[in-house]
């Protein structure tokens, strides 16, 4: 049976995002934690905060492909500073990343109603899933969404 990503699914998915105290909220079509390869949508709203983190021991690599919206993915060094960034905006012509093992990367949700479809290394174990990053405040930490916005201003991308 075929799997079917459609406006309706996103647009439901947008509204839970928006209703929910993180401002995001997924969507899985792999079947277990167990599977080897996790795929799903995510839909997050602007005022997300996703902690830097990295994909290592067990290594994995990430591939984000923007449906809606738009969103800036962000790469850093081991302390914290950027080394490179990519803006998916589909109208704009970039419109997926690919995240190797061991990198340092968050994502900014820069539009309302942004969902990315994810493609993930199985299993899933939340135990060892991700590294989160020293330098970068813990998500509900104050000092999250100032992060998010330092990170903005440096690259001169706006929220809109």
């Amino acid at each position: 049976m075929l799997i079917k990503i459609t406006d309706d699914l996103m647009r439901e998915l947008s509204g839970k995002a928006l209703a929910s105290t993180r401002k995001r909220t997924n969507y899985n079509f792999h079947k277990s934690p167990q599977d080897t390869v996790q795929r799903m949508l995510n839909a997050a709203e602007p005022g997300t905060y996703i902690r830097p983190h990295k994909h290592e021991d067990p290594d994995k690599t990430e591939v984000f492909v923007i449906l809606r919206g738009r969103v800036v993915i962000v790469e850093f060094d081991e302390n914290g500073g950027i080394t490179d960034h990519v803006v998916l905006d589909r109208k704009k012509g970039a419109c997926a990343v690919e995240i190797p093992p061991k990198v340092w990367h968050t994502f900014i949700t820069l539009e309302p109603g942004s969902v990315l479809y994810e493609v993930k290394e199985g299993p899933y174990d939340k135990n060892n899933d991700k590294n989160f990053a020293s330098w970068a405040p813990g998500e509900g930490e104050k000092g999250a969404s100032e992060f998010n916005g330092n990170i903005l201003r440096s690259l001169k991308i706006g929220n809109q």
